[in-house]
């Protein structure tokens, strides 16, 4: 049965100071419906599993933790339903009754990370850090798959000064979930302003640029941090002799020439610009 994730309520956004438009961390996204399950679930109702390594021979067996997509738990109607609920008040601003039911929801359906992940946005907005990162903290312990889970508490722990365990929950919410673009992005805020990494922060606008589209301000980071770097725009490739040759080619005629893809390693290239007074 195809699992549907339960929907993670707004989170606020974070700024840090750059020479270009500001680097925002984005807020949290809903989570998306799990894939079908594809090896058999854990104690927990769900496996932290990857995509088979590239060039792995057919039928040979999955390496450990590379064998199939995250699975997530089913979301039983009476869950959806309270989780909704809490929801609600949350948007109603009635955050007594929200944390009341994001508790309620956690207790009564422990292997989901959704409902504390809500709970920990409303105490991060309150200003309590230390609790929002510890219900984070238990929340993937809950669902260790969570891509936006492990991106939330991320962004609790750059907020707090734990730059360097933000950066690995970033990319344990990339190990998780590789197509969940925030987790990029926000990895790439902390890798330049925080943790002069610029090399993994340009591999990170990269890929965040690749699955987004996005093109501003995205773009100006990627080419500020090309220039940080010294890395330099390949020549275009000249044209080959042969038949044709010294002939104009038709308008449209060529296909537009494509970025190519950021290098697979996360450590590899590029980083944000830096952070100004």
């Amino acid at each position: 049965m195809r699992g549907v994730a339960l929907c993670v309520a707004l989170s606020a956004g974070i700024t840090a100071c750059s020479s270009t438009p500001p680097l925002t961390e984005p807020a949290a996204q809903p989570l998306k419906a799990a894939a079908p399950a594809a090896a058999p679930a854990n104690a927990a109702g769900m496996s932290a599993t990857t995509a088979p390594a590239a060039g792995a021979a057919p039928g040979s067996a999955p390496a450990p933790a590379a064998a199939a997509a995250v699975q997530h738990p089913d979301v039983p109607p009476a869950a959806r339903a309270d989780f909704a609920r809490a929801v609600n008040f949350q948007r109603a601003g009635n955050t007594t009754e929200a944390e009341l039911g994001y508790k309620q929801v956690s207790l009564q359906y422990p292997q989901f990370a959704a409902p504390l992940v809500n709970l920990a946005l409303m105490q991060r907005k309150a200003g309590q850090l230390d609790q929002a990162e510890a219900t984070l903290k238990s929340a993937v312990a809950r669902e260790n798959g969570s891509a936006v889970a492990w991106t939330e508490l991320g962004v609790t722990q750059r907020m707090k000064g734990e730059f360097k365990d933000a950066a690995a929950s970033y990319e344990q919410a990339i190990s998780d979930d590789a197509h969940y673009a925030p987790a990029w992005r926000n990895l790439g805020v902390v890798s330049d302003l925080y943790l002069g990494d610029p090399q993994r922060a340009l591999t990170a606008f990269e890929q965040y640029k690749q699955l987004t589209g996005e093109e501003k301000p995205v773009s100006g980071w990627i080419a500020e941090l090309r220039q940080r770097l010294g890395i330099k725009r390949p020549a275009p490739a000249e044209s080959t002799p042969g038949a044709g040759a010294g002939q104009e080619a038709a308008p449209g005629a060529t296909a537009p020439s494509e970025p190519a893809p950021p290098p697979a390693s996360p450590n590899a290239a590029g980083s944000p610009p830096k952070a100004g007074g």
